[in-house]
């Protein structure tokens, strides 16, 4: 067994943990998360060691083909997606003797008994102890099937019972559509598995600049003390792609932006960035803060549903100087559709700490540039002091960049040299990249290995999703009672419809400029 890297959340070296031998199983193997993501991954992971020697890979789909073939995709994948490059050929030789293709479809119960067999075969020849990690990276309509057939293949273990090995399943997101449906969805599951066998995937927590979010907060007393409604004015969150949605026409159809970003990658976001200093690192009591936060969520009243949420469709325009299709022009996309491609709200978080600042949540497909970041906005400093002609100075802003140039910078005022010179903004800045002088791990190579470590820290439990939902699935209701705006309402490669920039406006408040 080999030796993974410390949680980091922990100091350095406080904790040493040793990753399982295991096979992982990924349903829905000839998909595009499977090339792009979860392969390189887990080549990297055992590339630098941190795998078990004793490990495998098993692809589960329909598609006909043999062992060879589904190396050579992989290969070609690796090769093209893998953040460290070139592909190391005499490791890979050595690494795609692990990897396997199985044939089935998802219902099939014969499919399931092969599996079982071919899993103990490897279990023999590559020492895997019998250790299980399941990856449903399928349309959510089969996760409750095939978690169905391999508890029946007896391929899920019952914990109580089986104390020697053990089985995981990592579901993607959406869990669920809305809050009747994620409910439903949680008691299926938990007719095949306990909840702490099933981990919820969600990739941006899974970044380094997410995971330093808490030690940035609490190792650092000089920002805990400020992190409040006494110095805060207001926080922003953007979510932003300039990538429209490709060949997930159908999918994006049925989801929707609110539960394809919002209502995962962005409220985890803002429930890290607001909670209170959990009692230690553990995985529960991390979580527990998180979902005091999300419970403190104001509910949207019928005033609020018109006017804290604004949403919106993009239409033709230019991305980078390219002329880019509107969303119904897109493929496998009603000409017709109300499906939205863009949110913008503003929450409150009703606690001590928060009461009276406004969170601004966006997020968008087809927006100018590709950035994900937190800021916060500092109310402005007494406008006694260094006016000049009547203008106040700009206010602090701290930002964490989740990507790209993960990073974090700090506003703040500075004199220009010379006599009588006015103040200006300045950046203090820190990158990650040049700072440490290497690429961050992919956020699945993370995610994946904790998955075998038993570590659920960063994986989403079902009272986080139950609150998330619980606060936008009035909102989608909302929008299913009344027609959509006349859409499309924002040109591709602009910042969204005019009215989020009114819902700030109102406030005497503005989106900042990325």
């Amino acid at each position: 067994m080999s030796i993974s890297s410390p949680n980091p959340l922990l100091e350095s070296g406080q904790q040493t943990r040793l990753s399982d031998p295991c096979i992982i199983v990924i349903f829905g193997a000839t998909g595009d998360l499977t090339a792009r993501k979860l392969v390189p991954a887990l080549y990297n992971l055992a590339r630098e060691g941190q795998l078990s020697s004793q490990f495998a890979c098993i692809g589960f789909a329909r598609k006909p083909k043999s062992n060879e073939d589904f190396r050579a995709e992989m290969k070609k994948a690796v090769g093209d997606f893998s953040r460290v490059k070139p592909l190391d050929e005499s490791f890979w030789q050595h690494f795609e003797q692990q990897i396997f293709y199985h044939i089935s479809e998802f219902h099939d119960d014969e499919g399931y008994s092969k599996l079982k067999k071919v899993l103990e075969e490897i279990d023999v020849r590559l020492g895997t102890r019998g250790n299980r990690v399941f990856y449903l990276s399928t349309q959510p309509s089969f996760f409750t099937l095939i978690a169905e057939k391999l508890h029946k293949a007896g391929l899920i273990y019952d914990e109580s019972q089986v104390k020697d090995k053990w089985s995981r399943v990592i579901i993607e997101k959406p869990f669920g559509h809305d809050l009747t449906s994620a409910l439903a969805l949680q008691h299926e599951l938990l007719q095949y598995m306990k909840e702490n066998q099933i981990y919820r995937i969600d990739h941006y927590l899974g970044k380094e600049t997410v995971q330093n979010i808490l030690v940035f907060r609490f190792a650092n007393s000089l920002f805990e003390s400020l992190w409040n409604n006494r110095y805060i004015d207001h926080v922003q969150i953007t979510v932003a792609e300039d990538l429209g949605i490709g060949g997930r026409g159908k999918y994006f159809e049925e989801a929707g932006l609110l539960r394809d970003m919002l209502q995962n990658h962005t409220m985890q976001l803002l429930s890290l960035i607001s909670m209170e200093p959990p009692v230690s690192l553990d995985a529960n009591a991390v979580r527990d803060e998180k979902v005091k936060v999300l419970q403190a969520l104001r509910p949207f009243g019928p005033k609020e549903l018109e006017s804290c949420c604004v949403r919106g469709q993009y239409g033709s325009g230019f991305i980078d100087g390219d002329t880019v299709l509107g969303y119904r022009q897109e493929k496998d996309v009603n000409p017709k559709s109300c499906v939205e491609t863009f949110i913008a709200l503003k929450l409150y978080i009703d606690n001590w700490r928060w009461d009276g600042v406004p969170f601004y949540l966006r997020s968008g497909k087809r927006l100018p540039k590709k950035s994900s970041e937190i800021a916060i906005v500092f109310k402005d400093p007494p406008g006694v002091l260094f006016q000049l002609a009547g203008k106040r100075n700009e206010p602090n802003v701290l930002v964490v960049r989740i990507q790209p140039d993960e990073g974090i910078a700090l506003r703040i005022n500075c004199k220009v040299p010379g006599p009588s010179s006015p103040t200006l903004p300045v950046k203090m800045d820190f990158r990650y990249g040049s700072y440490f002088g290497m690429a961050p791990p992919e956020a699945y190579e993370r995610l994946i290995l904790d998955c075998i470590l038993g570590d659920s820290t960063l994986f989403a439990r079902e009272d986080e999703v139950f609150n998330s939902w619980k606060l936008l699935t009035p909102l989608l209701d909302h929008w299913a009672k009344n027609s959509c705006p006349a859409f499309p309402n924002y040109q591709a490669g602009t910042w969204g419809p005019s009215a989020a920039d009114e819902m700030l406006a109102r406030d005497n408040r503005k989106w900042r400029l990325l």
